[in-house]
């Protein structure tokens, strides 16, 4: 297929696609620096055999994975014309965003007060200084998903999705399905990696 051909609108759709595209491999080349920076970290001598993970970031995995249902949910009735059914989903991802945020603060404060770790100073160890750094970095990653995600509640209120220009909502799935991955995986290295 040549990606010239099409009218202006469907080009303007697919560079905004690959432009989110390139965003997303950015940013997991990112992600993939710092872990590989927590694997090298990891044969130093202060660094933490068997470290616990914070209960909260277990319960924010749920959460992460609940949304990623919902967002799916609300693209799918939003592409459907089933605005209200959309909205609602919309709304459902949204509070599960705040809360997946909560529970990721929870969790520093877990770190804090019942390990007695903080991100850095005296009371700060180099494993638990990784896990600070790149779950905050994640968390900046999820207001922004948030911040598209309200974006997208307040044009699909007035009622810009229609006719099949969706493309909004469709870039915003994405983007969350990413960083919904994203900690998902950045979880499980956690869990494995220690």
């Amino acid at each position: 297929m040549d990606y010239t051909e099409g009218s202006e609108a469907m080009k303007r759709r697919r560079a905004k696609k690959m432009m989110l595209w390139f965003g997303i491999i950015s940013l997991s080349m990112s992600f993939l620096g710092f872990t590989s920076a927590y694997i090298v970290s990891s044969k130093r001598e202060d660094w933490l055999d068997g470290f616990e993970i914070p209960q909260s970031f277990y319960y924010s995995l749920a959460v992460i994975v609940l949304s990623s249902i919902t967002m799916h949910l609300a693209n799918r009735n939003v592409k459907k014309g089933k605005n209200s059914a959309g909205m609602l989903f919309l709304w459902i991802t949204l509070v599960l965003g705040i809360l997946f945020i909560w529970l990721q603060l929870r969790g520093f404060d877990e770190i804090i007060g019942i390990f007695g770790y903080n991100p850095t100073g005296p009371t700060s160890n180099i494993t638990y200084t990784y896990i600070f750094l790149i779950a905050a970095v994640h968390i900046a990653h999820i207001v922004i998903a948030l911040i598209a995600l309200m974006v997208v509640i307040y044009n699909h209120f007035k009622q810009k999705y229609r006719n099949g220009k969706t493309l909004g909502i469709e870039l915003a799935t994405t983007f969350w399905h990413f960083v919904d991955v994203l900690w998902i995986y950045l979880f499980f290295f956690f869990y494995f990696v220690r």
